[in-house]
């Protein structure tokens, strides 16, 4: 249900995720996070890096901000967003040296990159029924809302996506073992949810993904899309789907990025209220499937890439958004970037004036349109020392 963005127009986010700080370098390292909060270092680093984020965000003037994923450890190729979750469920025990199939599906080899993401990734072997850990989703957006005003859009890894990064020794049964996980997930969800979290992002289904395999057929896709309508189950916030082309180590998984006509028709049949489709990369160019099937949810396109250093203009995303109102009506146009952050391979200089050029962008549409411009204090130049002469 539309809570956070039902009455706005052209609304603008990021993904999620946010470049460290220099200075933030403590981990969680598997601890629960509300013990790790009773440890001065941990606790003074972590509040100040997410109030460092929201803040950055809020000078871009982000409609929606997010804590920039701050709870994932500093890890190879961002790791933790697959093992955050899987280092606290009951049932796992050890890990494997390799990654069933991934490896070999993207030809890599020793002297890429992507080997050297993969290689630190080390599966974890499923060894019993998998169980519900202390997560504490709720207690991580309660400790970023109550640094802002604004809404807070909390991600997370969805259970399909999670499923790629555990070896298993217990079900034997993907669909069995992903169906545990989307249950455990439905309930970490539920209990955010009713918590007050208004806006809750689950991330990454594998639809689009699974497509580009040549073994891929309808009825794969028709699973991965009931296995992830039943982590949302009596979640009561509005939620929004990411999805992108592959994000580790700000890499792109694919040179050429694919399109989602295939899996479309099933990534709009997910129970959501915002789909985020990653735009920037192919300069809009999936853009008229929108014209082709008919949904009443809100569409996010990205504009900013994460795996380019160079900040966009905003003209250029002024661009790119007159593009995708060829298809798509403002009411249900969300402005986001193609995927996170991450905490590697951006400077939070870089992601911040990325922000900004996503804000300033969305507002040259926003006048076009006639509609009210966000403001962007990091824009502002009588805050600024620096003459423009």
């Amino acid at each position: 249900m539309l809570r956070v963005t039902r009455e706005q127009k052209l609304t603008t986010a990021i993904t999620g995720s946010y470049p460290r700080p220099l200075w933030y370098d403590v981990n969680l390292n598997g601890q629960s996070f509300k013990s790790a909060l009773g440890d001065s270092k941990f606790r003074e680093q972590y509040l100040d890096a997410v109030a460092a984020v929201i803040n950055a965000q809020e000078s871009a003037g982000l409609d929606i901000v997010t804590d920039g994923d701050s709870r994932f450890d500093l890890a190879v190729g961002g790791k933790s967003w697959f093992f955050y979750p899987i280092e606290r469920l009951g049932g796992i025990e050890g890990h494997r040296d390799t990654s069933r199939g991934w490896m070999s599906r993207h030809g890599l080899r020793p002297g890429k990159i992507l080997w050297e993401v993969q290689e630190a990734y080390q599966p974890a072997v499923v060894k019993q029924r998998l169980t519900r850990g202390p997560l504490e989703y709720t207690a991580l957006w309660k400790v970023a809302q109550r640094l802002t005003d604004k809404p807070v859009k909390f991600g997370t890894i969805c259970a399909p996506a999670l499923a790629s990064m555990l070896w298993d020794e217990y079900y034997r049964d993907d669909r069995a073992l992903i169906n545990d996980l989307s249950d455990i997930m439905n309930a970490e969800l539920r209990e955010l949810s009713a918590a007050g979290c208004p806006l809750i992002q689950v991330e990454e289904p594998p639809h689009h993904g699974r497509t580009t395999r040549p073994d891929c057929t309808d009825a794969d896709l028709e699973f991965l899309t009931q296995a992830f309508n039943r982590q949302l189950v009596g979640v009561d916030a509005e939620i929004w789907v990411h999805t992108c082309w592959g994000n580790p180590n700000q890499q792109r998984v694919y040179w050429e990025t694919p399109s989602y006509e295939r899996a479309l028709p099933y990534l709009l049949a997910l129970d959501a209220d915002v789909i985020t489709f990653e735009c920037a990369s192919t300069n809009g160019r999936d853009l008229p499937l929108f014209a082709k099937h008919r949904t009443d949810k809100k569409i996010g396109i990205g504009v900013i890439s994460h795996c380019n250093t160079v900040v966009e203009p905003p003209e250029h995303v002024a661009r790119l958004i007159r593009r995708a109102l060829e298809y798509i009506p403002p009411e249900r146009l969300v402005v986001t970037t193609d995927c996170g952050f991450g905490r590697e391979g951006l400077s939070r200089r870089i992601a911040y004036y990325k922000c900004v050029a996503l804000v300033e962008g969305t507002n040259i549409v926003r006048r076009e349109l006639g509609l009210p411009e966000a403001r962007v204090r990091a824009s502002d130049p009588g805050v600024y020392f620096a003459s423009e002469a």
